[in-house]
Order: structure tokens, then C-alpha cells, then sequence
């Protein structure tokens, strides 16, 4: 009996864990947006106005289009446009970078365009070992734990601000990084480091919503559409808790980075409402089924959500009206980092004009480099996912800063709460149940009469 027993506890936390995945809650109210004190303006696939760009301040030794041939600029370097550094000093001393980026996020082994990492090593002498990470937290565990041995890391924002309070990244030399001069001042001292002594900053976006035009049912216009029953069981939402509380937050016009425990489980019950509604928890799994139709509408981030509106005629997308997080991932280089000099070149050479907009121009994410942005067209310059308004940014987004041990711990505690709610069918778990006892009571007679014919 206890095997038998074992089975069905077994069968009902199998069934628990797959409830929390894919099932769904009831909805208790659909009207939660009368709590958002927001502007009812939206930004949608357009172009916006001239005077909305942003005023990129640009440094003396800038290039733009007249100096260069936009025609090759992406598939071969041009050492002419390189700035006045030395790339040669290391040479022949036999070094390896390690360098570790997400995936999919630097022009390298793609056919339309010149390899980054191939080019560095070509001018340095220097090896480069390129690896990826797929999230924030995985990068973080292995340089806690030691298992990283990187000389280069391409975190985002508020696990910058973690690794510099915890001591995993080291203070750089700016007089080997010279074209952080580069670097346009309204992403320079932000909150995740304010002193700007660890990081450079690589890209940067905000979070938006991409959508199908064909189905959904109604105009979309923010985040209260991921909580609109019109869209039921065709909607994603990201599968981690930062991202989706950020969100919900931002859906009930508090802070992103509040540590108000009201608020939190305020932001816990809106997301058990929604649910309901929701088809997958998902990550990068957006990219493919929203390109591929199986869903109609979530969150992504804008340098993504351009290549998908790029690939599909059928797909928009829509800046929430109630706000958004911006995000900046920036180039930082581990306390254990075995070679620091030639991993701040590294960083410069990403900083080389005609490099930044190679990669740039592959990712389709924002800049902070203001000679990359001295070489966007005006369609660029107005398309609000590659350039967003300066109005918009200042009012309606907020940078993730690094929480408390304490929140980081009752926000993970609230989102597994959220992810085991039960199905929305009240009948599965019984019907679950009465399946895993009818099997027991199969495979104990099975055993019996094994049993005499074993005897006999």
C-alpha cells in the first residue's frame, strides 16, 4: 500500500506543477484599470515628430554618413574609421578573452555582416572566447559560485547594481576605454551605477507589446489588454517574476522597484487574475509564437519586436500608455578577470563607431552611442522602437535598480504562489484523482494475478 500510495502523491504533484505552468485561475475582475493615474496617450507603429528625437550630443571626432560608404559599412571594417588606438600593444603575448553575452547579441557568424569578435582578433593578436548566458540570474550564479572565468560580461542594469554591491565586477580604467566618450550623458551615473565606475553601456530598450493586427479584436493601447478577456487564451507573459511584476505594477501605477509588500501582493493578485486569460508563461518561446501566429498578443522587448515586425506584415505593436521599464545592458569586467587591460580594449573596440553600428543595426535595440546615432536615417530617428520620445522616457519608464535580499525573496515567494494556483477547470484535480486511483486498483489486480501464475 505505501507504493501505491507514493504513486498517487506522485501523480498529484505532477499534476500541481503542470497546473502552475499552463493552467489558468478564475478572474475575479475585469475592470482593474481604473486604478491607473495615467496620460491616455499611446505610441503605436508610426513615426513620431521631429521635435520628440532625441538631441544626441555628439563628440568632435564623429563620423556621419557623407564620411563613410553606408553600402559595405556593415559587411567589412574599415580600419580608417577606427579612432587613434593602439590595437597592436598586446600583440604576441599569446592572451584569450573570455567573454560572455547573451545570446543572439553581438554580429558575430552572420552572413550579412562583418564579424565582430573575428575583427578584434585580427587587429589585437588577441583570442577571443565567446560564450552566451541566457538569463541575468544564470550569469550571476556562475560568477558567484566561481564557475565563470570570464574577463568580459554583458549584464543588465540591476544585476549590475548587485554585482557591484557583492564584488563580482571591478572598477574600470577609463584611459584605456576612450570612446566611452562616445557615450551619450543620459546613460551615464544611472541609478544602477552612479558613479559610473564599473560599466559601459552596450544597448538599452524599453519593454513594449507586440501584437498580431489580425487577431485581436480591438485596438491595443497598454497593458490593460493583457488583462482583456477579448484576448483570452491568446496571450503570453514572461515567465520570470521581475519582468511580469514590473508589469503589473506598472498596470496599477506603482513603482517597478517598490518594496511596499501591499503593493507586491496588490501587483500577486492582478497577476492571478490575468491568469485566466493567459495562454503560456514564456520567455524567448514569444519570439516564435507570436512570429509564428499560435498567439496573438505580450510583452517583448523592443529590439525583438522590430526584427519580428520585420519578418511578419501581419504584427505590430504598441508602447504601453500607462508606462514601461527601460532597460540598459552595459559591458563590465568581473573582480577575477584574468587579463583587465586587454578586456578594456575589448570594450573599446565595441565602442569603435562603424563596430557599434554593425551591432546596433543587427540587434535593432536602442543605442547609447552617439556616433552610432549621427549615422541613423530619419526613419530611424522617428520610429519609436528604435528611438523612443524623449517625453515618453522622462514621465513613463523606470530602470529595474537592484531590490532588497527581502523583496527579491517575497517577490519569488508571491510568483510561485501564482504559478501553482490551480486550473481553470474546477473538475481536472478530482477527475485526476479518481484516474490515479482506478490505475492503482489496475495494477494491484495485474500484481495478483501475476502473483498465481507465478504459484500455479
Amino acid at each position: 500500500m505505501k507504493k501505491n500510495f507514493v504513486i498517487i502523491i506522485t501523480l498529484i504533484l505532477l499534476l500541481i506543477t503542470f497546473s502552475g505552468c499552463s493552467g489558468n485561475t478564475n478572474r475575479t475582475s475585469s475592470d482593474t484599470s481604473s486604478s491607473n493615474n495615467v496620460k491616455s496617450e499611446t505610441y503605436s507603429n508610426t513615426v513620431i515628430s521631429e521635435e520628440n528625437i532625441t538631441d544626441n550630443s555628439q563628440p568632435l571626432n564623429s563620423i556621419s554618413s557623407d564620411d563613410v560608404n553606408m553600402d559595405t559599412i556593415l559587411t567589412k571594417l574599415d580600419k580608417s574609421l577606427l579612432s587613434d588606438y593602439d590595437y597592436s600593444k598586446l600583440k604576441n603575448q599569446n592572451i584569450t578573452l573570455n567573454v560572455c553575452n547573451w545570446g543572439e547579441y553581438m554580429a558575430v557568424n552572420q552572413d550579412d555582416y562583418f564579424d565582430v569578435n573575428q575583427e578584434f582578433e585580427k587587429l589585437t593578436g588577441i583570442k577571443v572566447n565567446y560564450k552566451t548566458f541566457a538569463t541575468n540570474e544564470e550569469l550571476y550564479s556562475k560568477l558567484k559560485s566561481g564557475g565563470g572565468d570570464y574577463d568580459i560580461v554583458i549584464p543588465s542594469d540591476y544585476m549590475i547594481s548587485k554585482m557591484i554591491k557583492e564584488g563580482l565586477i571591478q572598477k574600470l580604467d577609463f584611459s584605456n576605454i576612450p570612446n566611452f566618450s562616445y557615450i551619450d550623458k543620459k546613460f551615464v551615473g544611472l541609478e544602477y551605477d552612479p558613479e559610473n565606475e564599473y560599466s559601459v553601456p552596450y544597448t538599452w530598450g524599453i519593454v513594449c507589446i507586440v501584437y498580431n493586427k489580425n487577431m485581436v479584436k480591438k485596438e491595443i493601447t497598454g497593458w490593460c489588454d493583457l488583462w482583456d478577456e477579448a484576448n483570452d487564451n491568446n496571450i503570453l507573459m514572461f515567465n520570470n517574476p521581475r519582468d511580469a511584476f514590473g508589469i503589473a505594477l506598472t498596470y496599477l501605477g506603482y513603482s517597478q522597484n517598490t518594496e511596499d509588500k501591499k503593493e507586491l501582493e496588490e501587483a500577486a493578485s492582478t497577476l492571478k487574475q490575468q491568469k485566466n486569460l493567459v495562454q503560456a508563461y514564456v520567455m524567448d518561446e514569444i519570439f516564435d509564437k507570436i512570429g509564428g501566429e499560435s498567439s496573438a498578443i505580450a510583452p517583448y522587448y523592443a529590439g525583438d519586436v522590430q526584427t519580428m515586425i520585420d519578418e511578419n506584415p501581419n504584427l505590430d505593436f504598441c508602447i504601453p500608455k500607462e508606462g514601461t521599464n527601460k532597460f540598459v545592458d552595459a559591458a563590465c569586467i568581473p573582480t577575477a578577470a584574468k587579463n583587465k587591460e586587454a578586456a578594456e580594449m575589448y570594450i573599446n573596440f565595441l565602442n569603435e563607431i562603424q563596430v557599434a553600428y554593425a551591432n546596433c543595426d543587427y540587434l535593432c535595440y536602442s543605442t547609447p552611442h552617439t556616433g552610432v546615432y549621427s549615422l541613423f536615417d530619419d526613419e530611424i530617428k522617428t520610429n519609436p522602437l528604435r528611438c523612443p520620445p524623449d517625453d515618453y522616457l522622462n514621465e513613463k519608464t523606470e530602470v529595474f535598480i537592484n531590490l532588497s535580499d527581502e523583496t527579491n525573496a517575497y517577490t519569488q515567494e508571491l510568483w510561485n504562489q501564482i504559478k501553482i494556483e490551480k486550473s481553470k477547470s474546477p473538475w481536472l484535480v478530482p477527475a485526476f484523482l479518481l484516474i490515479s486511483i482506478a490505475l492503482t486498483f489496475f495494477l494491484n489486480i495485474r500484481r495478483s494475478r501475476k502473483k498465481k501464475q507465478d504459484i500455479f
